[in-house]
């Protein structure tokens, strides 16, 4: 049984999951945050702190009482190290932004194969947290500028 659980914890160990927390992990994006812009427009995304080699997010967009967007969002860390975004708009199959920049509070991913947005970038700004979602040539933008969700302070945006 001994050896059964060793093999066990090898192969998790050697999964792309299993670099778990590493200070490149964007922790700082972690929390429920929201948006509410004038118009009636809203939008919230909620992210869990990393854990085991994933970040689990999720997002809805709408206007008065009707979310128009929804999207499950993972960040994983690949065999190689690399943080990957993976966007899954409407709950289609899953794209994949990796890393192409990252700083102690901004991570930016790209996929230039893919039509749009071929860059997601997330930074924080006190307690904001910005997204912005473009072409490669930085057209197309459309920005976030979301604060904790229900005036939260950011401690109690950033569970621990």
């Amino acid at each position: 049984m001994r050896i059964i659980i060793l093999g066990l914890a090898g192969l998790l160990s050697a999964s792309p999951l299993a670099a778990a927390d590493s200070p490149e992990s964007p922790r700082w994006m972690t929390g429920a945050w929201e948006q509410n812009r004038p118009e009636g427009q809203w939008a919230d995304e909620y992210w869990t702190p990393p854990r085991g080699g994933l970040m689990i997010g999720a997002a809805r967009i709408g206007k008065g009482d009707k979310a128009v967007v929804f999207e499950h969002m993972r960040i994983i860390r690949r065999d190689d190290g690399t943080l990957v975004f993976l966007a899954q708009p409407f709950g289609r199959p899953a794209v994949e932004f990796p890393t192409v920049d990252a700083g102690s509070t901004m991570i930016e991913f790209a996929n230039p194969a893919h039509d749009y947005p071929q860059r997601i970038r997330y930074w924080r700004e006190g307690d904001r947290l910005k997204a912005r979602i473009s072409r490669m040539d930085g057209s197309q933008a459309e920005e976030w500028d979301y604060g904790p969700m229900g005036g939260a302070t950011p401690a109690q945006a950033r569970p621990r």
